[in-house]
């Protein structure tokens, strides 16, 4: 059986057209990936500046850098980061959601390992992803633009760990320490 040129085009056509979704959602998961990775290695750096630099211009415009990076070089004091580990990474359109892990060493008021477990949201600007976590305000607006992704993956408020012997137990903040 002898097959044509034109019907091989075809076939390899036709079979890029169904790989191009497929490739396109790896290299999203990809480049969210890297954005965590980075801005995690560059808070525990403690880099701030260029922090500040990943997250997304809505942030940027209610927060200068001066504020910013002066409201984590306070807390530097308080924490060590040791390491991150990352879940699993949803992507659709221009939100990303990563349930990451970040473990740590609390050094004041106690000394002990503590852990954060939190979703990671990062929304695409300029065709760059940027690091939108604790900004509700920017979340809740890119998850209104879909709201389908909104409803299967909803803001969950992190959730922060210390270690008490061998096990992880919850530490819930007094209201006077949360903001």
């Amino acid at each position: 059986m002898k097959i044509s040129n034109r019907k091989v085009v075809l076939l390899i056509l036709g079979g890029l057209i169904f790989a191009a979704p497929v490739v396109a959602r790896a290299t999203d998961e990809t480049e969210v990936r890297g954005t965590v990775q980075r801005v995690f290695q560059q808070l525990k750096s403690r880099d701030y500046g260029s922090v500040y630099d990943s997250l997304p211009a809505s942030t940027r415009t209610r927060m200068s850098r001066a504020r910013f990076t002066g409201s984590l070089s306070r807390a530097q004091n308080m924490y060590v980061l040791d390491r991150m580990e990352m879940g699993q990474v949803r992507v659709s359109a221009n939100v990303a959601v990563v349930d990451t892990v970040l473990y740590g060493r609390v050094v004041v008021p106690i000394e002990t390992e503590g852990k954060i477990v939190v979703q990671q949201y990062l929304v695409r600007e300029e065709g760059k992803w940027r690091v939108a976590t604790g900004d509700s305000a920017t979340i809740k607006r890119f998850l209104a633009s879909n709201p389908a992704f909104g409803r299967k993956f909803p803001i969950r408020q992190p959730r922060i760990y210390v270690k008490q012997g061998a096990k992880w137990i919850e530490f819930n903040p007094p209201r006077s320490m949360r903001s």
